[in-house]
């Protein structure tokens, strides 16, 4: 037994711990993953090999799985090719609806899902609806927006009334995906919608751990009208399945840490092919001395403890004004402590558990090695056996420093560290020293302040008075990270067009790019210069 096991029994039975396990649900991993779920979602999985997955809840096993091979993922890539040559053949529109029909249905038929999601990551089932509404934005937005996204636009030509000019999107062709495990529904079909309508195919490797969550996504694409060829999946090891995708991929798509996803750059640019990448984060909140304190303190718990803090853009740095931190972290420990950890099927847990032994593993030494160099613990910080095997109190850390692995380590759990401060342009300074750039949040009563410090915030996305959800949920605005958190973005026009090839189309009318009607060199040389001088003028762009 670990020293935070013996003390989390003690506070068991003294009844000095105030966080509490929340109450069980009655349904049980069996009674969703049943033997005829599992074949069905695993039909098409293109695997010669056997593994398997489980549920952090109780590290019980949830499904055997079949387990694909460098070949088995040479032929998806096969099937995938063959089937896209059809789909990017139907109209945008034909392909928009399905993913307005795909919308209803996960609205539909969410109470499957949340299941498989929490049963698969461990989460809360609030965090987990976070997926499901992640989902129908997205399907919602580009069910609307593709056809105007990837209509061909016209453009000034070179010589205006004589050169026509188109621009097309071309889709790239088969787009290889490689999921992760923290938002197995949003992280893998969110990524692929765009992909789809833009005429693509996709083959797809979520993480086996959570990859039921990912098949049912497919089966109900496939009942929206996406043909079932077009959708690839692959099971694997990472290591093993990973970089053969990135071997036959047309665009590679990959959210995950930051050292695979330098490995996956370098064998996407050996084959010159294009990349998108989200990767890891150190995320800060500032709350400056204006800030609602207890407005700042509630949205604390969401922006740090959401899905156990195994999110990439929760927040692990907490920079608090000096003339108000101890209000703040009086207010923000009391809501920390308040919280319900829970593995129930039904909504009333406050937090979830970590995804495994390896998460657990990493928060525990990150926690254990600050306290022991001298930070203090203001809430948390203990393992909790007692409600499984993987969950560990959201945990709030004072007068951590350098060189503190929780410092500057991403944790990828429930820790955050509060810093205080009392100059802007300093915290500004100390929040961006960081090799990521993915999210933060400032918190102001002053709304033209707030815009201020985000625009100097090296972050992809920024919220003001929240931590994550408003940018991420506003799929019209392009969301990814600065710097070592990653390359290009999902969401928006830039979410969709990363999937396609700009085409220019020029038509040449009348007269050629070259010497006519009885000039010579000089004479068409000087007729161009003329030109060019005239359309200065008239402010042609």
């Amino acid at each position: 037994m670990t020293d935070s096991q013996a003390q989390a029994e003690t506070q068991q039975k003294t009844g000095t711990n105030p966080i509490a396990a929340a109450p069980e649900g009655a349904r049980t991993a069996s009674d969703v993953v049943t033997p005829e779920l599992v074949a069905q979602l695993t039909r098409d999985v293109v695997g010669s090999g056997r593994t398997a997955n489980h549920t952090p809840f109780t590290g019980e096993k949830l499904a055997d799985l079949p387990e694909s091979t460098p070949e088995d993922v040479a032929t998806a890539f096969e099937r995938a090719r063959a089937a896209q040559e059809v789909w990017a053949k139907t109209p945008v529109r034909q392909r928009a609806a399905v993913l307005l029909r795909f919308h209803d249905l996960v609205l539909a038929r969410q109470a499957e899902v949340l299941d498989l999601i929490q049963l698969e990551t461990g989460k809360a089932r609030l965090h987990a609806h976070e997926e499901v509404q992640a989902v129908a934005v997205a399907a919602r937005h580009y069910g609307r927006k593709a056809p105007s996204y990837l209509k061909p636009r016209r453009h000034t030509g070179a010589v205006p009334t004589l050169t026509k000019v188109t621009e097309l999107r071309q889709p790239r062709g088969v787009v290889g995906q490689i999921a992760p495990w923290n938002y197995p529904l949003e992280l893998s079909v969110g990524d692929a919608l765009p992909a789809f309508v833009a005429g693509n195919a996709v083959v797809m490797k979520p993480d086996t751990e959570t990859c039921l969550t990912a098949l049912w996504a497919r089966d109900l694409l496939i009942e929206a009208g996406l043909p079932a060829e077009v959708f690839q999946v692959v099971l694997g090891e990472g290591p093993v399945v990973g970089p053969e995708l990135v071997k036959h991929a047309d665009y590679v798509s990959f959210t995950g840490s930051t050292r695979t996803g330098r490995e996956v750059a370098q064998g996407a640019a050996a084959r010159l092919v294009g990349v998108s990448l989200e990767l890891g984060g150190k995320n800060a909140m500032l709350v400056l001395e204006d800030a609602d304190v207890e407005k700042a303190a509630a949205g604390a718990v969401r922006a740090c403890f959401s899905s156990a803090g195994q999110l990439c853009i929760s927040i692990e740095r907490l920079y608090v004004h000096e003339s108000i931190a101890d209000v703040f972290l009086e207010r923000f420990a009391a809501r920390t402590r308040g919280m319900r950890l829970g593995r129930s099927l039904a909504y009333g847990a406050d937090m979830g558990s970590l995804v495994g032994e390896r998460q657990l593993e990493t928060v525990t030494r990150h926690v254990e090695e600050a306290v022991a160099k001298g930070a203090t613990l203001v809430a948390g910080g203990v393992a909790r056996p007692d409600i499984g095997p993987y969950f560990f109190e959201p945990t709030i850390l004072d007068g951590v420093e350098a060189p503190m692995a929780v410092c500057g380590e991403e944790t990828f759990g429930p820790v955050v560290s509060v810093y205080r401060f009392t100059d802007e342009d300093e915290v500004i300074g100390v929040a961006n020293a960081t090799p990521y750039g993915l999210n933060s949040s400032v918190w102001t009563k002053d709304a033209k302040r707030g815009h201020a410090v985000a625009a100097r915030l090296r972050t992809g996305t920024v919220n003001i008075n929240e931590g994550y959800a408003p940018a991420y949920g506003s799929v019209q605005s392009p969301m990814g990270g600065m710097k070592d958190s990653g390359l290009g973005r999902r969401h928006g026009s830039e979410g969709i067009l990363k999937y396609t090839e700009a085409q220019t189309v020029a038509h040449q009318r009348v007269m050629p790019m070259a010497p006519s009607f009885g000039m010579d060199d000089e004479k068409y040389a000087a007729f161009m210069t003329r030109s060019l001088s005239a359309m200065k003028r008239l402010r042609l762009k």
